[in-house]
Order: structure tokens, then sequence, then C-alpha cells
């Protein structure tokens, strides 16, 4: 069947585009940054500013040194249609194809909130995030501890997104986030990861799933701002232990200095650390390592 001018992509009566170009994949369109300014933009709202990217190393990288310079204020969102050297948790690298997740850094400055409660910003992240992806995709999320992102592909449990918190001088935090949307099973960098496509998303367009993650974090972050930063009367603790798959199972929790905790994860405290009961009736409370859920819910 015979095509319209420019159905695939190329001008009509121009020269050819190459294969490697941002418009070709069409499985993979380019985020909307008039759309997302105007979506997320608004007087009196939190987010200041919305710039999208092609392709940068990492927008934790490049926001922390815009704070530094002056040139960022609050509400300065990133995002990065590829980026080259993205970081995960305990300096894992992150890597996915090109226009084929949700890549962003926010900046936030919550000078009201004790510095001490700072530590819940992780946290508050993953639980914004899980809800606006459960909202905007039609997917199932829960939370692995501290701020992994799940969803079920095929009834396992696989880890779609991971956020990660920089100080940014005295007063700032960069909160980066990166969720897998449109990822197939043979893009995957390793087979325990997952994306929203493979968890049967009802959508995989990030302009809607992106605007759905940032108006949950608005909203949270309110919330736990004008509570003084306290995750309980917040309402914060409680939707994190609700939504956490952490809790209730058999860990092990790998800690710094080659020190290993095995329990079972009965709470999550008021500073955000993961408490574990061990086999000898002491309750240790985790606030950093790796943790290793050894049995299924």
């Amino acid at each position: 069947m015979n095509k319209p001018p420019g159905a695939d992509g190329n001008p009509p009566n121009g020269p050819r585009e190459p294969r490697s170009s941002r418009w070709s994949d069409l499985d993979r369109p380019p985020l909307n940054v008039t759309a997302l300014r105007r979506g997320l933009v608004r007087e009196g709202g939190l987010w200041s500013e919305v710039d999208v990217v092609q392709r940068t190393g990492s927008t934790n990288s490049d926001l922390v040194a815009r704070a530094a310079e002056g040139g960022a204020v609050e509400g300065a969102v990133l995002v990065a249609e590829e980026q080259t050297a993205a970081r995960g948790r305990l300096d894992r690298q992150w890597t996915a194809p090109a226009r084929s997740g949700l890549f962003f850094s926010v900046l936030l400055t919550p000078s009201e909130v004790p510095v001490a409660r700072w530590g819940w910003l992780p946290l508050l992240t993953g639980v914004a995030v899980a809800a606006g992806l459960s909202r905007a995709a039609g997917v199932d999320t829960a939370l692995k501890w501290p701020n992994d992102v799940l969803v079920t592909v095929r009834g396992e449990e696989r880890k779609a997104g991971g956020i990660l918190a920089e100080r940014a001088g005295d007063d700032g935090v960069v909160i980066g986030v990166g969720v897998n949307v449109s990822l197939k099973e043979d893009e995957l960098p390793v087979p325990t990861a997952g994306s929203l496509a493979l968890a049967e998303a009802v959508s995989t367009d990030r302009d809607p799933l992106l605007r759905g993650v940032l108006r949950s974090l608005e909203e949270w972050y309110g919330k736990w701002r004008a509570a003084g930063g306290d995750p309980g009367v917040s309402g914060l603790q409680e939707a994190y232990a609700a939504g956490c798959a952490t809790l209730g199972r058999t860990v092990r929790a790998e800690l710094p200095g080659d020190r290993g905790v095995v329990g079972e994860a009965v709470a999550v405290d008021g500073d955000g650390r993961l408490v574990l009961a061990t086999e000898d009736g002491v309750q240790e409370p985790v606030g950093a390592g790796d943790i290793v859920h050894l049995r299924p819910v």
C-alpha cells in the first residue's frame, strides 16, 4: 500500500533523514516541552520551569551544577530524552534507550523543614512516583525500601524505577527519577528489571505520565512541607508503609562494611529507616544499605 507523502517521518520532496534520527522511532515520540510547561508551570504552583534536553550525562549532575551557579530556583525540572551517565543508588549505572523512559531531576529547597527530616524526601518521591504512575499508566505499583518502584510482569515483581537524591548547596536537594516506560524484554539492562509496557500499562505516552508523576510529587511535597516535614502528621509515613512491598517479608540487609543482617521487615520508623526483627529477638533499624527480598509475599 502506498504511503502519503511524509507518512514515514520524512518531509515530502525533501531529503530522507537517517535512521538514527530522533524522529525515526514512531513508538517513542519526543516529549512535547510546550505542552508540559503549559500543564505544569502555573502561578502559585511548585514547578517554576521545565526544560527538556535531547541528551546529557546526568540530569542530577546538571541540575546540581545549575543550582550551585545560581541558575536554578526551587521547582526547576530538567528532563532528558537520553542519559549517558545516569546513576542510581550505591553509584550503580542506569542505562536505557533514548525516549524509552522518564529521566528527570527536580530542585527542592524545603527551608522551613528541619534538615534532619530531609531524609524523607527520597521516600516521599517514591510514594509520589508510584501513585502518579498507578493513576496515569493503570498499573499496580509497589515500593521496595527505600525507593525502588516495582511493577508486576507475568506474576513477578520487577524494578521499573529508581530515585536518587543529592544535596545542592546548603539549602537545596536535587532528586532524580528514572522510570522504564517502553522497554522491551530484550532491551532490559538486567533480567530482573521491568517496564510499564511489560507490566501491560494502559498508556505508555510519556507526556501524561510525566505530568501525572510531577503533579503527584507536588501534592505530597506540599503536604510534607506544610507539616514541617513530620512524616506522621503529613500522612507520608502511613502512605509509605501501605505501599511498601518490603514490609512483612524476610529480607537480607547488606550493610556498609560488608555486614549483613537477616530479619523480618516489620516497620518503617519516624526517620525513614527499615526496622528488621532478627531471629535473636533484636529490632535493628537500617538506614543505609541494599535490601534483598528473600521470600515472596
